[in-house]
């Protein structure tokens, strides 16, 4: 399935895209596109849904496609090929940091350059969505816990991140630096996470054409290794790393400024687009 939430920011409704394409209406059968409707037992409710029988939704905007993220959970440096672009090596463990939940926004709404920003940049990642309470669960189990997948925008400022001292949180959770959707998509379409093709463009011109493939710590890995450290709950996004083609890896660099246009996407799971403005 691929679930959706729709309608102006903080007001969206939950909704779902059938045979056709078109969006249906889930607000008669669930509140939101979060907690135990995302369980495994939620989903299994949901997908018994005639979709036929749920009213036309009218769409003036997609919102984030999971609502009540406690946490947003990145995962750095986990394509050997972006690594080598930035001249840094593989960690031998995930280097994990959090970005603030404030930075969620739907897939096609405005990125904001922040005040005093010179060098914001783009990362298409794969973003996991945890459906139900994970705690010290085995890499083998680590997909029973996983409700499904979405396309993330890793927006980032690099000064921010690298050269203000101290951790990347800063540089990563500015206000519109978390795009995400259009879709949930169950797990059960994609058959395999780690080999999906991903892309990014700004202004028509592609600089990300990568792949799952090349990811360091896969989704189950990341999934175990994340529930030793911490309980993982229904709702929370991992982000799991970006292939090479970022603004920072560009001979000269390139960085995002006020008019331009980012396109992105991964194999299955949709397209966004954003308008960059100052904030």
């Amino acid at each position: 399935m691929k679930l959706v939430r729709y309608g102006p920011a903080g007001h969206e409704k939950p909704g779902l895209v059938d045979m056709d394409g078109k969006i249906r209406d889930l607000s008669g059968h669930v509140k939101d596109i979060a907690g135990d409707a995302i369980s495994p037992e939620g989903l299994r409710k949901i997908a018994a849904i005639d979709a036929a029988s749920l009213p036309l939704a009218e769409i003036s905007r997609y919102g984030p496609c999971v609502a009540g993220t406690g946490k947003f959970i990145c995962i750095g440096l986990n394509y050997s090929d972006h690594a080598a672009e930035t001249g840094a090596k593989v960690p031998p463990e995930p280097i994990i940091f959090m970005k603030a939940t404030s930075a969620i926004v739907g897939p096609n709404d405005n990125v904001e350059i922040p005040r005093g920003s010179l060098k914001t940049d783009w990362e298409v990642e794969l973003g996991v969505v945890i459906g139900k309470h994970a705690k010290y669960v085995s890499e083998d189990e680590a997909l029973d816990y996983v409700a499904g997948y979405c396309l993330v925008n890793d927006v980032s400022e690099r000064a921010f991140q690298a050269e203000r001292q101290g951790q990347w949180t800063k540089g990563k959770s500015c206000d519109t630096f978390g795009p995400t959707g259009p879709w949930l998509v169950t797990k059960d379409e994609i058959e395999d996470p780690q080999n999906l093709k991903m892309w990014l463009e700004v202004n028509g011109h592609r600089y990300q054409n990568g792949s799952s493939a090349t990811m360091v710590y896969g989704v189950k890995f990341l999934v175990s290794y994340l529930s030793q450290f911490m309980s993982l709950h229904p709702g929370d996004i991992i982000s799991t790393g970006t292939p090479p083609g970022v603004g920072l890896g560009q001979k000269p660099n390139v960085f995002l400024k006020a008019g331009d246009v980012i396109t992105l996407g991964i194999e299955g799971l949709g397209e966004q687009r954003q308008e960059v403005v100052l904030g």
